[in-house]
């Protein structure tokens, strides 16, 4: 419920509103060097008010290591952190303490649990997901050892779509703009967007696309654990994910066969490779050396600057204006988010693979 992963495994608390995010990650190899300040430029990219284009709350959002790291290199125990919540403004929700905001979780958590934090959404909050970019920081701390990286990109925001695949940019852009998109031009038409949403008191979605590059053969499962399920469930676990495909995904659907199979080739080193990639780097549920590629699609947030129709706690007819500071478009915090998630899976395949080899 509150945990994610089989070996490596971030078990995670808090909410919005309260005292701090934080989690407990179990299973991370010792003798692993810790960059603290990689992990947090990590929670930087995540960070509310950082550009005109995020939401405005002003958290540092500093990590604090508790436990698990002696001089600099974890220890093969329990890495516990904590990130303090120091910019609430919880009287914004007042107004919303017995009103249901429209396709967000607060009709189905009342439902479920007879109660629920009224400030931000509580647990539903996204701050959630910080606990997610420390985890994924440490995974990908791991996987570097192994080759692996791992790079998250905005594809799309609204009806603006960035053309081709992750092989016609330089993904080393991404990070020059406030959209995080490797095209300049494209990235200035998503910002303008996002901008105009914005500014009506609305809120736009879109997709961000992600490539792991260097991931070992083997990793994944061929029945109900299959690689491409795993990053699946990691990817619509994180707030406001709508869809998830890999590979050619929906686009190879009106294709036959013939034209759908990635052919295999000899290589001079006498190892098998493909002539193409249409498979996403995952074949019968387990990685096959090729590049593993996917795309995420989030939706517009729920929670809208703008008078809606809804209903109170008692069933009756209102309206509800909400306030406070809200994301426009979820997509450039989310880059890093899509990419923890990411590393967490493809660090616990590989352990789990190594678990099976002696």
């Amino acid at each position: 419920m509150n945990s994610f992963g089989q070996i490596f495994r971030i078990t995670t608390f808090g909410e919005s509103h309260g005292a701090a995010i934080g989690g407990v990650i179990d299973g991370m190899p010792a003798g692993i060097p810790v960059d603290e300040d990689f992990i947090q430029s990590e929670l930087n990219r995540r960070r509310p008010g950082q550009s005109k284009l995020t939401t405005a709350r002003n958290e540092a959002d500093k990590v604090e290591l508790l436990s698990g790291i002696f001089e600099g290199k974890t220890t093969g125990q329990p890495i516990g952190f904590v990130v303090r919540n120091t910019n609430q403004h919880s009287q914004d929700y007042e107004n919303m303490r017995n009103v249901f905001r429209p396709s967000h979780a607060d009709f189905t958590y009342t439902q479920k649990y007879g109660i629920r934090d009224h400030r931000g959404g509580g647990r539903s909050s996204a701050r959630e997901t910080i606990s997610r970019v420390v985890a994924g920081a440490f995974a990908k701390l791991a996987l570097n050892k192994l080759g692996v990286s791992i790079q998250a990109y905005t594809q799309q925001v609204g009806s603006i779509v960035l053309p081709g695949t992750y092989k016609d940019y330089n993904l080393d852009l991404t990070e020059s703009n406030d959209v995080r998109c490797p095209d300049a031009a494209y990235a200035e038409k998503m910002a303008q967007l996002i901008t105009e949403v914005k500014a009506e008191g609305d809120t736009i979605g879109g997709v961000i696309a992600c490539v792991i590059k260097g991931c070992p053969i083997g990793l994944g499962e061929p029945a109900f654990d299959k690689l491409h399920a795993l990053l699946g469930h990691a990817m619509l676990s994180i707030n406001a994910v709508k869809g998830f495909e890999y590979g050619q995904g929906f686009g190879g659907v009106t294709e036959r066969g013939s034209q759908q199979n990635d052919i295999m080739i000899p290589l001079p080193d006498g190892k098998i490779g493909f002539a193409t990639n249409r498979s996403g780097g995952i074949q019968g549920g387990i990685s096959n050396g090729e590049d593993i590629y996917f795309r995420v699609a989030f939706k517009p947030v729920a929670t809208l600057l703008m008078e809606q129709d809804t209903v109170n706690t008692e069933g009756q007819a209102t309206k509800l204006t909400a306030r406070g500071r809200h994301d426009a478009c979820v997509l450039p915090r989310a880059v890093t988010v899509v990419e923890a998630m990411a590393a967490i899976t493809i660090l616990d395949a590989y352990l789990l693979q190594q678990a099976k080899t002696i």
